[in-house]
């Protein structure tokens, strides 16, 4: 692939070369794999999606301009998947399985648009919400995100110079080559890109893919982002997220149903992919009370995703419901995801190795790690905590609890009602910093 000048391409300001969303594929891969559970299972759900920022004291809406808001969220509206891009989701192999995505929903895709959105100020923040069929909104997710944080970046350079670009760019990749080198020093590490949705642009995030490519070679298993995957010959990777129980839950009809929401949302998505993506994300309500009602066969999955307790803690606490449950730890699985960077990624892995099977994503911290790279210090380069979760599922509100108090999302009533119902065993607040 042919190496772009990342300085020179922002100084000259071609952002009409430049789209910020240059696919529909320039997603999460677990996005896809989500969007055909929803396909096929729940064509007939509404669900809004809504922004959240939760660093508060950024004023999303004073650092970026409306009308280059309006433009991006356009013209992504305006992208279909390519003849290339389809091919390549019929054909390819994905965590060993040929044809994943079934003839019928690929023909459903390959006409699919974004819906539309609705967006206003407040406050000097931005309210942008998703409203439609949940198979639908859904896809709004990544690519709005996307979109703010770079043009964040976009915004907090437009007034530097060609040789400060030049001077910036050149510390974040050897800041960031300099993680690579203490990445390299950890034997059997099995580390996979998590960066695109707080990204500090497209362009950074490849270079940040392919730095990772050659620097810890067979280390770097692959790049959630779907386009990048495609064009770097890398695995896609990615199983699925919260939105999947939320949604379940907000349309529990009685208490039984809400109890048993995460472990529906398990039953189905094993009956679609089985195999090699069975691995649970256990903190949409709290990991306590997802291991405490958890059925047997769960722990005859293949690992876990603990994403908003702390690594060594949730990692823990897994690995002790797993002995209780008479499972070898060591044949298990433990992905890390949350908030990761080396020193975390380190420590992590030297508590682990031997007792577990351990991967990291690696997210914000790989693909938008700025800090003291500008000659000047520039505030509006350093990332935020900036999430797009679903709000409501048909017209009922969804809510998220997290392991993280800091973390959770929905209407505050709900969110009481849901701890009164699940508990708030083990819910340590941290700071979230992206």
């Amino acid at each position: 692939m042919t190496k772009t000048d990342i300085a020179s391409r922002v100084y000259n300001h071609a952002w009409k070369l430049d789209p910020i969303i240059r696919s529909l594929i320039d997603t999460d891969f677990y996005k896809l794999l989500m969007l055909q559970m929803i396909w096929k299972l729940y064509p007939q759900v509404d669900a809004t999606f809504s922004l959240i920022n939760r660093t508060k004291t950024v004023l999303l809406a004073d650092e970026i301009d409306e009308h280059e808001l309006r433009e991006q969220l356009d013209h992504a509206r305006t992208l279909h998947l390519s003849k290339k891009e389809m091919i390549w989701l019929a054909g390819n192999t994905f965590y060993g399985r040929k044809q994943i995505f079934e003839p019928e929903f690929l023909n459903w895709l390959a006409t699919y648009q974004l819906p539309e959105y609705e967006l206003s100020r407040r406050d000097g923040q931005y309210e942008l919400h998703f409203h439609g069929r949940w198979m639908e909104t859904t896809m709004w997710e990544i690519p709005a995100l996307a979109i703010i944080n770079e043009l964040r970046s976009r915004a907090a350079m437009r007034h530097m110079g060609q040789f400060t670009l030049d001077v910036l760019y050149a510390r974040a990749k050897a800041k960031m080559w300099e993680k690579v080198e203490r990445l390299r020093t950890l034997p059997g590490l099995r580390i996979s890109d998590f960066g695109t949705r707080r990204r500090h642009s497209f362009l950074w995030q490849r270079w940040c893919v392919e730095a990772l490519k050659e620097g810890i070679g067979p280390a770097f298993t692959g790049t959630s982002n779907v386009l990048l995957a495609m064009d770097s010959d890398l695995e896609a990777v990615g199983t699925n997220a919260h939105e999947l129980p939320m949604v379940v839950a907000a349309l529990a009809e009685t208490d039984e149903q809400l109890r048993a929401a995460p472990y529906k949302v398990l039953k189905d998505w094993n009956t679609l992919y089985g195999g090699n993506l069975l691995i649970v994300l256990p903190d949409a309500f709290g990991t306590s009370a997802f291991l405490r009602d958890a059925p047997e066969w769960v722990a005859d999955w293949t690992g876990f995703r603990p994403d908003s307790a702390p690594p060594v803690e949730g990692g823990e606490r897994i690995i002790e419901w797993w002995r209780r449950m008479n499972r070898d730890p060591r044949g298990k699985l433990l992905i890390f995801s949350d908030g990761l960077d080396v020193d975390a990624i380190i420590d992590t892995y030297r508590h682990f190795e031997g007792r577990v099977r351990m991967s990291f994503g690696w997210g914000t911290n790989l693909t938008n790690d700025f800090a003291r790279c500008a000659p000047q210090h520039v505030e509006s380069l350093k990332p935020i905590s900036l999430v797009c979760k679903v709000s409501h599922a048909n017209g009922r509100p969804a809510v998220k609890l997290s392991d993280n108090p800091r973390k959770a999302t929905g209407d505050p009533a709900e969110v009481e009602r849901y701890l009164r119902f699940f508990g708030a065993q083990d819910r340590v607040e941290q700071a979230v910093l992206v």
